[in-house]
Protein backbone atom coordinates (compact mmCIF):
# COMPACT_ATOMS: atom_id res chain seq x y z
CA UNK A 1 0.00 0.00 0.00
CA UNK A 2 1.30 3.41 -0.82
CA UNK A 3 3.34 5.31 1.59
CA UNK A 4 3.90 9.01 1.85
CA UNK A 5 7.46 9.33 1.34
CA UNK A 6 8.02 12.95 1.12
CA UNK A 7 5.85 16.09 1.74
CA UNK A 8 4.20 17.75 -1.68
CA UNK A 9 5.44 20.94 -2.78
CA UNK A 10 2.84 22.86 -4.95
CA UNK A 11 -0.37 21.44 -3.93
CA UNK A 12 -3.42 23.00 -5.18
CA UNK A 13 -6.98 23.34 -4.40
CA UNK A 14 -9.37 21.24 -6.44
CA UNK A 15 -11.86 23.50 -7.85
CA UNK A 16 -12.30 21.60 -11.59
CA UNK A 17 -13.27 18.35 -12.52
CA UNK A 18 -10.31 19.00 -15.38
CA UNK A 19 -7.82 18.95 -12.75
CA UNK A 20 -9.06 15.17 -11.72
CA UNK A 21 -8.59 13.86 -15.24
CA UNK A 22 -5.41 16.03 -15.54
CA UNK A 23 -3.33 13.57 -13.13
CA UNK A 24 -3.89 10.62 -15.89
CA UNK A 25 -3.08 13.04 -18.70
CA UNK A 26 0.18 13.91 -17.26
CA UNK A 27 1.05 9.96 -16.82
CA UNK A 28 0.77 10.15 -20.81
CA UNK A 29 4.49 9.31 -21.95
CA UNK A 30 6.20 9.05 -25.34
CA UNK A 31 6.87 5.32 -25.78
CA UNK A 32 10.34 6.13 -25.70
CA UNK A 33 10.30 6.90 -22.06
CA UNK A 34 7.99 3.86 -21.12
CA UNK A 35 9.19 3.02 -17.52
CA UNK A 36 8.68 -0.39 -15.68
CA UNK A 37 8.00 -0.26 -11.56
CA UNK A 38 7.90 -3.25 -9.70
CA UNK A 39 6.75 -3.46 -6.74
CA UNK A 40 7.21 -6.97 -4.19
CA UNK A 41 6.33 -7.52 -0.68
CA UNK A 42 7.53 -10.48 1.50
CA UNK A 43 6.90 -11.81 4.75
CA UNK A 44 9.23 -11.50 7.83
CA UNK A 45 9.84 -14.22 10.19
CA UNK A 46 12.21 -15.08 13.52
CA UNK A 47 14.27 -17.15 12.04
CA UNK A 48 14.47 -18.89 15.82
CA UNK A 49 10.49 -19.93 16.08
CA UNK A 50 8.93 -18.74 12.97
CA UNK A 51 7.11 -15.58 14.88
CA UNK A 52 6.27 -12.52 13.11
CA UNK A 53 8.42 -9.80 14.86
CA UNK A 54 6.58 -6.75 16.35
CA UNK A 55 8.09 -3.16 15.27
CA UNK A 56 9.28 -2.12 18.94
CA UNK A 57 10.74 -5.25 19.73
CA UNK A 58 14.60 -5.52 19.50
CA UNK A 59 15.51 -7.36 16.31
CA UNK A 60 12.61 -6.45 15.28
CA UNK A 61 10.49 -4.80 12.20
CA UNK A 62 12.19 -1.12 13.00
CA UNK A 63 15.86 -2.19 13.55
CA UNK A 64 15.25 -3.83 10.14
CA UNK A 65 15.15 -0.24 9.05
CA UNK A 66 17.47 0.67 10.71
CA UNK A 67 19.80 -1.84 9.61
CA UNK A 68 18.80 -0.90 5.58
CA UNK A 69 20.10 2.60 6.15
CA UNK A 70 23.96 1.28 5.96
CA UNK A 71 23.36 0.97 2.23
CA UNK A 72 22.00 4.39 1.99
CA UNK A 73 18.46 4.27 2.70
CA UNK A 74 16.83 7.49 4.13
CA UNK A 75 14.32 7.32 6.77
CA UNK A 76 10.62 8.25 5.97
CA UNK A 77 8.95 9.01 9.15
CA UNK A 78 5.33 9.77 10.44
CA UNK A 79 4.63 10.21 14.33
CA UNK A 80 7.81 9.72 15.34
CA UNK A 81 8.30 6.40 14.26
CA UNK A 82 10.31 4.96 11.12
CA UNK A 83 7.96 4.41 8.78
CA UNK A 84 9.64 3.47 5.20
CA UNK A 85 13.05 4.18 3.54
CA UNK A 86 13.79 6.38 0.20
CA UNK A 87 16.31 5.50 -1.94
CA UNK A 88 18.21 5.37 -5.54
CA UNK A 89 16.11 1.92 -5.90
CA UNK A 90 12.63 2.85 -4.74
CA UNK A 91 10.85 3.01 -1.86
CA UNK A 92 11.14 0.45 1.08
CA UNK A 93 8.00 0.27 3.07
CA UNK A 94 5.69 -2.01 5.65
CA UNK A 95 2.32 -3.65 4.98
CA UNK A 96 0.05 -3.31 7.88
CA UNK A 97 1.53 -6.41 9.47
CA UNK A 98 5.00 -6.01 8.89
CA UNK A 99 5.44 -7.38 5.23
CA UNK A 100 8.31 -5.62 3.75
CA UNK A 101 7.55 -4.05 0.39
CA UNK A 102 9.94 -2.94 -2.01
CA UNK A 103 8.32 0.06 -4.41
CA UNK A 104 11.04 -0.36 -6.92
CA UNK A 105 12.27 2.53 -9.23
CA UNK A 106 10.81 3.22 -12.57
CA UNK A 107 13.58 1.68 -15.05
CA UNK A 108 14.05 1.05 -18.80
CA UNK A 109 13.92 -2.38 -19.23
CA UNK A 110 13.34 -6.02 -16.99
CA UNK A 111 17.65 -6.49 -17.31
CA UNK A 112 17.53 -3.20 -14.45
CA UNK A 113 14.59 -4.61 -12.68
CA UNK A 114 15.90 -7.91 -11.95
CA UNK A 115 19.29 -6.45 -10.83
CA UNK A 116 16.89 -3.94 -8.66
CA UNK A 117 15.60 -6.94 -7.04
CA UNK A 118 18.53 -8.93 -6.57
CA UNK A 119 20.03 -5.79 -4.96
CA UNK A 120 17.27 -5.38 -2.22
CA UNK A 121 16.99 -9.02 -1.51
CA UNK A 122 21.18 -9.40 -1.07
CA UNK A 123 20.59 -6.03 1.65
CA UNK A 124 17.27 -7.39 3.70
CA UNK A 125 18.83 -10.90 3.85
CA UNK A 126 22.39 -9.30 5.20
CA UNK A 127 20.45 -7.04 7.99
CA UNK A 128 18.26 -10.11 8.18
CA UNK A 129 20.86 -12.55 9.51
CA UNK A 130 22.40 -10.07 11.93
CA UNK A 131 18.76 -9.90 13.64
CA UNK A 132 17.89 -13.54 13.37
CA UNK A 133 15.32 -12.17 10.80
CA UNK A 134 14.49 -14.17 7.68
CA UNK A 135 11.97 -13.50 4.42
CA UNK A 136 9.39 -15.62 3.17
CA UNK A 137 7.91 -15.60 -0.24
CA UNK A 138 4.41 -16.45 -0.82
CA UNK A 139 1.13 -15.02 -1.23
CA UNK A 140 0.03 -15.92 2.03
CA UNK A 141 0.96 -16.25 5.63
CA UNK A 142 0.45 -20.74 5.40
CA UNK A 143 0.26 -20.51 9.39
CA UNK A 144 -0.42 -17.58 11.30
CA UNK A 145 -3.87 -16.47 12.84
CA UNK A 146 -4.69 -13.24 12.89
CA UNK A 147 -4.35 -12.37 16.24
CA UNK A 148 -0.70 -13.55 16.08
CA UNK A 149 0.07 -10.83 14.13
CA UNK A 150 1.63 -7.60 15.00
CA UNK A 151 0.44 -4.25 13.58
CA UNK A 152 2.35 -1.47 12.21
CA UNK A 153 2.31 2.43 14.07
CA UNK A 154 0.89 3.36 9.96
CA UNK A 155 -2.52 6.17 11.01
CA UNK A 156 -3.97 4.97 7.61
CA UNK A 157 -3.78 1.53 8.66
CA UNK A 158 -5.44 2.39 11.85
CA UNK A 159 -8.38 3.94 9.71
CA UNK A 160 -9.10 0.91 7.53
CA UNK A 161 -8.18 -2.15 10.39
CA UNK A 162 -11.26 -0.39 12.03
CA UNK A 163 -13.62 0.18 8.85
CA UNK A 164 -12.62 -2.98 6.83
CA UNK A 165 -14.86 -5.41 9.10
CA UNK A 166 -17.77 -2.82 8.31
CA UNK A 167 -17.62 -3.86 4.97
CA UNK A 168 -16.59 -7.39 4.44
CA UNK A 169 -15.47 -10.81 5.92
CA UNK A 170 -11.92 -10.45 4.61
CA UNK A 171 -10.43 -7.53 4.56
CA UNK A 172 -8.45 -7.98 7.24
CA UNK A 173 -6.73 -10.99 6.13
CA UNK A 174 -5.77 -8.86 2.87
CA UNK A 175 -4.51 -6.62 5.37
CA UNK A 176 -2.51 -8.66 7.74
CA UNK A 177 -2.00 -11.86 5.68
CA UNK A 178 -1.13 -11.26 1.97
CA UNK A 179 1.95 -10.62 -0.40
CA UNK A 180 1.64 -9.51 -3.51
CA UNK A 181 3.71 -8.80 -6.53
CA UNK A 182 2.85 -5.53 -8.45
CA UNK A 183 3.98 -4.52 -11.99
CA UNK A 184 3.24 -0.43 -12.63
CA UNK A 185 3.64 0.33 -16.37
CA UNK A 186 3.15 3.58 -18.79
CA UNK A 187 0.75 4.69 -21.11
CA UNK A 188 1.11 7.00 -24.75
CA UNK A 189 -2.31 8.53 -24.56
CA UNK A 190 -6.05 7.44 -23.54
CA UNK A 191 -6.98 5.21 -26.42
CA UNK A 192 -3.65 3.41 -25.51
CA UNK A 193 -4.67 3.23 -21.41
CA UNK A 194 -7.48 2.32 -22.66
CA UNK A 195 -6.35 -0.83 -24.48
CA UNK A 196 -3.77 -1.93 -22.53
CA UNK A 197 -6.09 -1.52 -19.39
CA UNK A 198 -8.95 -3.64 -21.03
CA UNK A 199 -6.45 -6.59 -21.87
CA UNK A 200 -4.68 -6.87 -18.82
CA UNK A 201 -7.87 -6.27 -17.26
CA UNK A 202 -9.20 -9.73 -19.06
CA UNK A 203 -5.99 -11.50 -18.45
CA UNK A 204 -5.55 -10.33 -14.74
CA UNK A 205 -6.80 -14.40 -14.17
CA UNK A 206 -4.42 -16.01 -16.07
CA UNK A 207 -2.08 -13.80 -13.95
CA UNK A 208 -3.13 -15.12 -10.80
CA UNK A 209 -3.05 -18.62 -11.64
CA UNK A 210 -0.11 -18.92 -13.47
CA UNK A 211 1.44 -17.15 -9.84
CA UNK A 212 -0.91 -18.90 -7.80
CA UNK A 213 1.27 -19.39 -4.69
CA UNK A 214 -0.68 -19.02 -1.34
CA UNK A 215 -2.51 -22.51 -0.98
CA UNK A 216 -2.13 -23.02 3.35
CA UNK A 217 -4.61 -21.12 5.77
CA UNK A 218 -3.35 -21.55 9.82
CA UNK A 219 -0.88 -24.29 9.04
CA UNK A 220 -2.98 -26.90 6.62
CA UNK A 221 -4.21 -26.73 2.92
CA UNK A 222 -7.21 -24.01 2.40
CA UNK A 223 -8.71 -25.91 -0.21
CA UNK A 224 -7.37 -22.69 -2.97
CA UNK A 225 -4.97 -22.31 -5.14
CA UNK A 226 -4.33 -18.26 -4.44
CA UNK A 227 -6.57 -18.09 -1.63
CA UNK A 228 -5.31 -14.10 -1.80
CA UNK A 229 -6.93 -13.39 -4.80
CA UNK A 230 -10.04 -15.28 -3.32
CA UNK A 231 -9.96 -12.78 0.17
CA UNK A 232 -10.47 -10.01 -2.39
CA UNK A 233 -13.84 -11.11 -3.71
CA UNK A 234 -15.23 -10.02 -0.09
CA UNK A 235 -13.15 -7.27 0.78
CA UNK A 236 -14.78 -4.40 0.03
CA UNK A 237 -16.78 -5.13 -2.89
CA UNK A 238 -17.08 -0.80 -3.35
CA UNK A 239 -13.55 -0.66 -4.15
CA UNK A 240 -12.29 -4.37 -5.78
CA UNK A 241 -13.77 -6.28 -9.04
CA UNK A 242 -12.89 -6.25 -12.48
CA UNK A 243 -14.89 -3.00 -13.68
CA UNK A 244 -17.28 -3.96 -16.70
CA UNK A 245 -17.44 -0.24 -17.46
CA UNK A 246 -13.48 -0.60 -19.02
CA UNK A 247 -15.24 -2.55 -21.80
CA UNK A 248 -17.75 -0.21 -22.53
CA UNK A 249 -17.26 2.38 -25.43
CA UNK A 250 -15.92 5.16 -24.77
CA UNK A 251 -14.29 3.96 -21.78
CA UNK A 252 -10.87 7.01 -20.74
CA UNK A 253 -9.97 9.26 -18.44
CA UNK A 254 -13.29 10.37 -17.27
CA UNK A 255 -14.62 6.84 -16.90
CA UNK A 256 -12.36 6.24 -14.54
CA UNK A 257 -12.97 9.39 -12.55
CA UNK A 258 -15.87 8.87 -12.23
CA UNK A 259 -15.84 5.09 -10.72
CA UNK A 260 -12.74 6.84 -8.36
CA UNK A 261 -15.42 9.43 -7.11
CA UNK A 262 -17.86 6.86 -6.02
CA UNK A 263 -15.26 4.69 -4.13
CA UNK A 264 -15.66 5.59 -0.67
CA UNK A 265 -13.18 7.32 1.16
CA UNK A 266 -10.72 5.98 3.79
CA UNK A 267 -9.23 9.24 5.26
CA UNK A 268 -7.41 12.94 4.74
CA UNK A 269 -4.13 13.79 5.42
CA UNK A 270 -3.61 16.75 7.05
CA UNK A 271 -0.25 18.11 9.25
CA UNK A 272 1.12 14.96 9.56
CA UNK A 273 -2.58 12.87 10.86
CA UNK A 274 -4.04 10.74 9.09
CA UNK A 275 -8.32 12.08 9.89
CA UNK A 276 -10.55 9.32 9.83
CA UNK A 277 -13.05 9.66 7.00
CA UNK A 278 -14.12 6.01 5.98
CA UNK A 279 -16.97 6.16 4.32
CA UNK A 280 -17.75 9.45 3.05
CA UNK A 281 -17.51 10.87 -0.11
CA UNK A 282 -15.43 12.59 -2.28
CA UNK A 283 -17.96 13.78 -4.15
CA UNK A 284 -19.47 15.49 -0.80
CA UNK A 285 -15.46 16.52 -0.38
CA UNK A 286 -15.30 18.39 -3.75
CA UNK A 287 -18.36 20.20 -2.57
CA UNK A 288 -16.74 21.35 0.82
CA UNK A 289 -19.09 19.41 2.58
CA UNK A 290 -17.11 16.42 3.86
CA UNK A 291 -17.73 15.68 7.45
CA UNK A 292 -14.44 14.95 8.72
CA UNK A 293 -13.42 18.18 7.47
CA UNK A 294 -16.22 20.52 7.01
CA UNK A 295 -16.02 23.44 5.05
CA UNK A 296 -12.17 22.52 3.29
CA UNK A 297 -11.83 21.45 -0.27
CA UNK A 298 -9.68 18.72 -1.28
CA UNK A 299 -6.16 19.40 -2.68
CA UNK A 300 -4.44 17.39 -5.34
CA UNK A 301 -3.06 15.44 -2.99
CA UNK A 302 -5.92 13.94 -1.59
CA UNK A 303 -7.35 13.17 -4.79
CA UNK A 304 -3.99 11.04 -5.37
CA UNK A 305 -4.16 9.71 -1.76
CA UNK A 306 -7.78 8.76 -2.81
CA UNK A 307 -6.72 6.71 -5.46
CA UNK A 308 -4.35 4.24 -3.78
CA UNK A 309 -7.46 3.19 -1.83
CA UNK A 310 -8.99 1.58 -4.92
CA UNK A 311 -8.46 -1.84 -5.18
CA UNK A 312 -9.60 -3.57 -8.26
CA UNK A 313 -7.39 -6.23 -10.56
CA UNK A 314 -6.09 -3.89 -12.40
CA UNK A 315 -5.67 0.66 -11.54
CA UNK A 316 -5.03 3.80 -12.58
CA UNK A 317 -2.88 6.73 -10.95
CA UNK A 318 -0.96 8.05 -13.50
CA UNK A 319 -0.12 4.49 -14.19
CA UNK A 320 -1.41 1.04 -14.79
CA UNK A 321 -0.72 -1.15 -11.96
CA UNK A 322 -1.07 -5.00 -12.69
CA UNK A 323 -2.46 -6.38 -8.98
CA UNK A 324 -3.26 -10.32 -9.82
CA UNK A 325 -0.56 -12.18 -8.83
CA UNK A 326 0.87 -13.82 -5.57
CA UNK A 327 3.96 -13.27 -3.91
CA UNK A 328 6.18 -15.85 -4.57
CA UNK A 329 10.36 -16.65 -4.91
CA UNK A 330 13.25 -14.29 -6.47
CA UNK A 331 12.30 -15.80 -10.15
CA UNK A 332 8.79 -14.87 -10.04
CA UNK A 333 9.31 -11.49 -8.98
CA UNK A 334 11.33 -10.48 -12.33
CA UNK A 335 8.94 -12.89 -14.17
CA UNK A 336 5.69 -10.77 -13.39
CA UNK A 337 6.70 -7.42 -15.03
CA UNK A 338 8.56 -9.61 -18.15
CA UNK A 339 4.84 -11.30 -18.73
CA UNK A 340 3.03 -7.56 -18.65
CA UNK A 341 5.89 -5.84 -20.41
CA UNK A 342 5.42 -8.44 -23.52
CA UNK A 343 1.98 -8.32 -23.75
CA UNK A 344 1.64 -4.56 -23.57
CA UNK A 345 4.66 -2.34 -24.84
CA UNK A 346 4.92 -3.91 -28.08
CA UNK A 347 2.02 -2.86 -30.66
CA UNK A 348 2.17 -6.26 -32.15
CA UNK A 349 1.76 -8.01 -28.95
CA UNK A 350 -0.58 -5.68 -27.65
CA UNK A 351 -2.69 -6.42 -31.08
CA UNK A 352 -2.60 -10.16 -30.62
CA UNK A 353 -3.58 -10.34 -26.80
CA UNK A 354 -6.47 -8.08 -27.31
CA UNK A 355 -7.75 -10.50 -30.19
CA UNK A 356 -7.51 -13.32 -27.98
CA UNK A 357 -9.67 -11.74 -25.39
CA UNK A 358 -12.21 -9.42 -26.93
CA UNK A 359 -14.69 -11.70 -27.38
CA UNK A 360 -15.54 -12.76 -24.02
CA UNK A 361 -18.62 -11.57 -22.55
CA UNK A 362 -18.41 -9.97 -18.64
CA UNK A 363 -20.48 -12.53 -17.10
CA UNK A 364 -17.26 -14.77 -18.85
CA UNK A 365 -14.84 -12.37 -17.33
CA UNK A 366 -16.23 -12.01 -13.80
CA UNK A 367 -17.01 -16.42 -13.68
CA UNK A 368 -13.20 -16.83 -14.55
CA UNK A 369 -11.96 -13.86 -11.82
CA UNK A 370 -14.28 -15.72 -9.63
CA UNK A 371 -13.10 -19.42 -10.33
CA UNK A 372 -9.63 -18.91 -10.62
CA UNK A 373 -8.19 -18.89 -6.93
CA UNK A 374 -9.42 -22.41 -6.62
CA UNK A 375 -9.02 -24.02 -10.15
CA UNK A 376 -5.98 -22.27 -11.09
CA UNK A 377 -5.63 -22.58 -14.97
CA UNK A 378 -8.46 -25.20 -15.18
CA UNK A 379 -10.80 -22.74 -14.60
CA UNK A 380 -13.36 -22.13 -17.61
CA UNK A 381 -13.71 -19.62 -19.97
CA UNK A 382 -17.39 -18.79 -20.40
CA UNK A 383 -18.92 -21.43 -22.23
CA UNK A 384 -16.32 -21.81 -24.95
CA UNK A 385 -15.16 -24.86 -23.40
CA UNK A 386 -11.50 -23.92 -23.39
CA UNK A 387 -9.89 -23.46 -19.70
CA UNK A 388 -7.36 -21.08 -18.91
CA UNK A 389 -4.85 -23.70 -19.60
CA UNK A 390 -5.70 -23.51 -22.74
CA UNK A 391 -4.83 -20.18 -23.79
CA UNK A 392 -1.92 -19.88 -21.24
CA UNK A 393 0.91 -21.28 -23.69
CA UNK A 394 -0.30 -18.83 -26.55
CA UNK A 395 -0.37 -15.82 -24.20
CA UNK A 396 3.25 -16.53 -22.66
CA UNK A 397 4.25 -17.06 -26.61
CA UNK A 398 2.41 -13.43 -27.69
CA UNK A 399 4.59 -12.36 -24.92
CA UNK A 400 7.99 -13.58 -25.72
CA UNK A 401 7.18 -11.80 -29.07
CA UNK A 402 6.94 -8.56 -27.42
CA UNK A 403 9.95 -9.08 -25.65
CA UNK A 404 11.99 -10.20 -28.33
CA UNK A 405 10.61 -7.10 -30.63
CA UNK A 406 11.67 -4.92 -27.91
CA UNK A 407 15.40 -6.10 -28.17
CA UNK A 408 16.80 -4.88 -24.64
CA UNK A 409 19.59 -7.02 -24.42
CA UNK A 410 21.80 -7.53 -21.65
CA UNK A 411 25.63 -7.36 -21.45
CA UNK A 412 26.26 -10.74 -22.75
CA UNK A 413 23.52 -10.27 -25.69
CA UNK A 414 20.45 -11.88 -23.92
CA UNK A 415 16.77 -10.45 -24.59
CA UNK A 416 14.45 -10.02 -21.51
CA UNK A 417 12.29 -12.70 -23.06
CA UNK A 418 14.64 -15.12 -20.80
CA UNK A 419 12.64 -13.92 -17.52
CA UNK A 420 9.25 -15.84 -18.75
CA UNK A 421 11.35 -18.90 -17.52
CA UNK A 422 9.34 -19.63 -14.62
CA UNK A 423 6.26 -19.58 -16.46
CA UNK A 424 7.76 -21.97 -19.48
CA UNK A 425 8.58 -24.19 -16.59
CA UNK A 426 4.45 -23.99 -15.09
CA UNK A 427 3.26 -24.80 -18.58
CA UNK A 428 5.48 -27.44 -19.18
CA UNK A 429 4.74 -29.41 -15.89
CA UNK A 430 0.61 -28.27 -16.22
CA UNK A 431 1.59 -27.74 -12.05
CA UNK A 432 1.53 -23.94 -10.69
CA UNK A 433 3.91 -23.01 -7.67
CA UNK A 434 1.05 -23.71 -5.23
CA UNK A 435 0.31 -27.44 -6.49
CA UNK A 436 3.60 -28.01 -5.84
CA UNK A 437 3.54 -27.03 -2.74
CA UNK A 438 0.38 -28.81 -2.27
CA UNK A 439 2.13 -32.07 -3.18
CA UNK A 440 5.72 -31.35 -1.07
CA UNK A 441 3.08 -31.15 1.81
CA UNK A 442 1.22 -34.30 1.10
CA UNK A 443 4.52 -36.22 0.32
CA UNK A 444 7.95 -35.19 1.29
CA UNK A 445 7.20 -32.95 4.17
CA UNK A 446 4.60 -35.51 5.66
CA UNK A 447 1.92 -32.74 6.92
CA UNK A 448 4.52 -30.71 8.70
CA UNK A 449 4.34 -27.20 6.95
CA UNK A 450 6.83 -25.59 9.09
CA UNK A 451 9.23 -27.34 6.30
CA UNK A 452 7.79 -24.66 4.00
CA UNK A 453 10.11 -21.87 5.82
CA UNK A 454 13.47 -23.52 4.22
CA UNK A 455 12.67 -24.39 1.13
CA UNK A 456 10.50 -20.93 0.43
CA UNK A 457 12.43 -18.19 1.77
CA UNK A 458 14.54 -15.72 0.28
Amino acid sequence: MSTRTQSAGEDPIIDSRAQLVSLFEEGEKAADQWRIGTEHEKFVYRTADHRAPSYDEPGGIRDLLEGLREFGWEPVEEGGHMIALGGADGTISLEPAGQLELSGAPLDNLHETCAETGRHLKQVKAVGETLGLGFLGLGMWPDKRRDELPIMPKGRYAIMLRHMPRVGTMGLDMMLRTCTIQVNLDYASEARMAKMFRVSLALQPLATALFANSPFTEGKPNGYLSYRSHIWSDTDPARTGMLPFVFEDGFGYERYADYALDVPMYFVFRDGQYIDAAGQSFRDFLKGELPALPGEKPRLSDWEDHLSTAFPEVRMKSFLEMRGADGGPWNRICALPALWVGLLYDDDALDAAWDLVKGWSMDAREALRTQVPRLGLDAPIGESGRTLRAIAGQVVDISRAGLTARARLNSIGESEAGFLAPLDDVLASGKTHAERLLERYATVWNGDLSRIYAEESF
